[in-house]
């Protein structure tokens, strides 16, 4: 009989050997049997197990060895206990594994040391690892208390959660370093590495330092002092002091994932923690500063306050997106970050939630939950999206008071999602847990139709998806609508949509109306009247709208096309009116729409479409100038780049000159800014031919700098003709390190020039391609088949068939797929 065990303590010792890449591991485990067992069941997987060892508490009992099964299928250890056990005891497991290169679990990662190749070792658990490095309950309701001791070599640095508590001399010049026990927390959360690292302390709060590997200390100033900045803004907001005595930002070289909030030491790709002066980036600073809030708003939600279930990641994810951005506005408001939010988080949830074959931010399947390309929209974008919905509706106050009463409630316990709404409800007295059980439990969103008669609006909701649904879904919706008067006044109205129409009184002299102003709702916007619509566009035109509406206004239209409610002509009129458009949020959606129009269109509309991008971008380059100035905005800087790389893709001439010029003096070892670099090396692989191909493969060899790495990988899917691309793609799949050979093949599939060529070489290349991560192999699977499989849909669906039975873990990628390569089709077929 197996029966619930609780644990209380793990006491890890772990002696790695990088030279085998192999560790060895023993595990005590404190715990109570809450009721008599006869075995006791922990996850396992990967370890090769030597002995188990249980001794149930009290002075005269003694230690017992038992015998014990695996069962590598369920990842699962058995131990058969001699005799019914109950209440306290104590576990001890001998046991071996491997340090592996798979980026989870207990893995290596390459390093270059002293010109010479070595390697670090560090952790990865979530979501379910942790039982590769030690047997455990490895679930985030089982929190518990840790102790990490580890056996190194002398010339090696040992980090774990918390700080050093001894170092023991031993024999054969190595070490034992025993770590303060953590608070009680799940296994996910664990971290243990070593490798020749650095410390770098922040020089005004000690307990913020920078790990990274030799020479790299000046690189991490930046995210210190921004990390420091974080804690702050967060023992602030949530008025709860950081627990730990530490709190370790550690580069890591090899890294599936952006970052992990790993308690007091979190993980970071090294572009996203190290700044490089003269290669990284303003974009690129603003993304180093969004993660590392990010990852430090989880130390308040996901490690203080844990998830009961996987089911409910929502509540650290969506959380942690949400703050990650509004830590950075509080800290850098000049960078217009909720603009950015709006157009990367936001619009991206729209358009992955728009599918049918969606998930609620609230996912099933508890245990089975994981972060893929398939959910990660809907619980960090979509949840996140939500937040600002809902914080928009019961004010900031209401939502920064629910929040610390959740966050003390449950401190160093699990929560469920109920328990943040109603903590919600409390401080703001507001129908808060019937709201946001309609919005986190059930898929999708509405789209709010709006339709005038005198002075009476009517609004009506109805789910909203790019392919027929006849879901009978309601939402309850926080609607804004504002009426605008012929001599400019405006007037706002709030309702509370309950259910599927309403009326509102539009005031008498209303000349235009716009409903979501300032677009905190979450839901598309459809007006079924064309003068209203008519009338809006005069107002982009004369920049009547703030840029958050004016944003709106089009990213709805074309949702509205996608959907085949509206033609791509009625859109590209709307366009006339951003013809003086200056700010970043809607010319930078607008771009990004018509870029993805031009990718998926044939015929007049395609040429009409790629005439009115290329108008549009000139103007915005003509006014902001080609090249980079000292004193610009942020955003000015990101959308230059972002119109030079879609510039070169699809031949602007104008572009194209000047990105040339400026990527033949890289070659003559010019030094390029790093705000146009990605531009430039675009623009070399889209007219630079083989000596391009050989430049940039050079520059990659010798770069040791990630960020400058990342995008000359980029830079590799973007070359024309067909031959180079295909010896470019080769190299990718042979040369580029695991963690970013995705990024090539990516951009391949959004390069225009190569859709014809595309889909026969994914195929015959298809063995190489799937030896990636799982996570990063999903990414190139759902671009392949909704971009360069549009070519033949059938071939496409065939093969994906094919695949799913292959390979069931690709059920949810390929399903997502395959509906966007039906809406691609579908546009396409309408438009032809």
């Amino acid at each position: 009989m197996t029966a619930p065990v609780t644990p209380m303590a793990y006491r890890l010792t772990i002696e790695p050997d990088l030279d085998r890449f192999a560790f060895a591991g023993r595990m005590i485990l404190s715990a109570n049997a809450d009721e008599p067992t006869d075995t006791l069941t922990l996850d396992c997987a990967e370890l090769a197990i030597w002995q188990c060892r249980v001794q149930p508490e009290g002075p005269d009992e003694k230690g017992i060895d038992c015998p014990f099964t695996l069962d590598p299928a369920k990842a699962g250890l058995a131990i058969h206990l001699p005799d019914s056990l109950s209440g306290v005891f104590q576990l001890t497991i001998d046991y071996t594994g491997k340090i592996n290169d798979r980026m989870a679990g207990f893995y290596r990662s390459r390093i270059q040391t002293d010109n010479h190749q070595n390697y670090m070792a560090v952790t990865q658990f979530q979501e379910s690892d942790a039982r590769r490095a030690f047997p455990c309950l490895d679930h985030p309701a089982q929190k518990a208390v840790f102790t990490v001791e580890m056996v190194i070599d002398n010339n090696l640095t040992a980090i774990s959660n918390t700080d050093i508590q001894t170092i023991t001399e031993l024999e054969n010049g190595r070490r034992r370093v025993t770590f303060l026990p953590t608070p009680k927390m799940s296994t996910y959360l664990l971290f243990f590495g070593v490798g020749p690292f650095e410390i770098h302390e922040d020089n005004v709060d000690r307990r913020v330092r920078a790990v990274c590997l030799p020479g790299m200390g000046d690189q991490t100033a930046f995210g210190r002092e921004f990390g420091r900045k974080a804690l702050a803004y967060g023992e602030d907001y949530y008025a709860i002091d950081y627990p730990l005595t530490k709190l370790d930002l550690i580069a890591v070289p090899d890294f599936a994932f952006g970052a992990m909030e790993n308690w007091g030491a979190i993980t970071f790709r090294e572009n996203l923690l190290l700044n490089i002066p003269g290669v990284t980036s303003r974009e690129a600073l603003a993304r180093i500063c969004e993660v590392i809030a990010h990852e430090i708003a989880h130390q308040w939600f996901g490690n203080l306050v844990t998830p009961e279930d996987w089911k409910y990641l929502w509540l650290n994810e969506s959380f942690a997106t949400y703050f990650g951005y509004g830590m950075v506005d509080h800290h850098y408001p000049e960078w217009e970050i909720w603009d950015q939010f709006v157009r990367s988080q936001t619009e991206t949830a729209m358009a992955r939630d728009a599918l049918n074959e969606t998930f609620a931010i609230e996912m099933p399947g508890g245990a089975q939950v994981a972060i893929t390309t398939s959910t990660a929209p809907i619980i960090y974008s979509k949840g996140g999206s939500i937040l600002r919905q809902l914080e928009a509706w019961i004010g900031p106050d209401h939502f920064k008071a629910g929040l610390r009463r959740y966050l003390t409630e449950f401190a160093y316990g699990n929560a469920a999602s109920h328990d943040l709404w109603e903590s919600l409800s409390a401080a703001s007295g507001m129908p808060v847990a019937e709201l946001m059980r309609n919005w986190v439990t059930q898929p999708g969103f509405p789209v709010i139709t709006a339709e005038r008669k005198n002075n009476t609006l009517t609004l009506r909701q109805r789910r909203f998806t790019y392919l027929p649904n006849d879901a009978a879904q309601t939402w309850l919706v926080p609607v804004s609508i504002t009426a605008y008067t012929a001599n400019g006044a405006a007037d706002t109205q709030r309702i509370l949509l309950k259910k599927k129409q309403t009326d509102i009184t539009l005031p008498p002299d209303t000349t235009a109306y716009h409903v979501n102003p300032g677009q905190t709702g979450f839901y598309h916007v459809c007006c079924n009247d064309a003068d209203n619509l008519t009338r809006l566009g005069a107002m982009v035109a004369g920049q009547q709208l703030p840029s958050m509406d004016r944003w709106g206004l089009q990213n709805d239209l074309f949702a509205l096309v996608k959907a085949g409610l509206v033609s791509m002509a009625t859109f590209l009129d709307m366009a006339e009116n951003y013809r003086n458009e200056r700010a970043y949020l809607p010319l930078s959606s607008l771009d990004s729409h018509l870029f993805e129009a031009i990718m998926v269109l044939r015929g007049e509309i395609r040429t009409r479409t790629a005439q009115t991008a290329v108008t549009l971008m000139n103007g915005v380059l003509e006014a902001i100038g080609h090249r980079p100035a000292p004193d610009e905005s942020q955003t000015a800087a990101m959308l230059r780049d972002q119109l030079f790389v879609h510039g070169a893709l699809i031949g602007n001439p104008q572009v194209l000159n000047f990105l040339t010029d400026q990527f033949n003096s890289f070659l003559s070892g010019s030094t390029i800014a790093p705000d146009i670099f990605r531009g430039v090396t675009t623009a070399g692989a889209v007219s630079g031919g083989r000596p391009a191909l050989e430049a940039m493969i050079h520059r990659f060899e010798a770069s040791g700098v990630e960020h400058e790495r990342m995008t000359l990988a980029s830079a590799l899917g973007c070359f024309n003709p067909w031959p180079v691309l295909e010896e470019a793609l080769d190299y990718a799949l042979e040369k580029v390190p695991d963690r970013i050979r995705f990024m090539p093949l990516v951009a391949a599939a959004g390069n225009p020039a190569a859709v014809d060529d595309l889909w026969p070489w994914f195929v015959d290349n298809f063995t190489r391609i799937e030896r990636m991560h799982p996570l990063l192999f999903e990414r190139v699977v759902a671009a392949f088949v909704t971009g360069p499989g549009l070519q033949d849909p059938d071939r496409t669906g065939t093969f994906c068939e094919k695949l799913q039975h292959e390979q069931p873990r690709l059920k949810d990628v390929i399903a997502l797929s395959l509906e966007r390569l039906e809406v691609n089709a579908g546009f396409r077929r309408r438009e032809k």
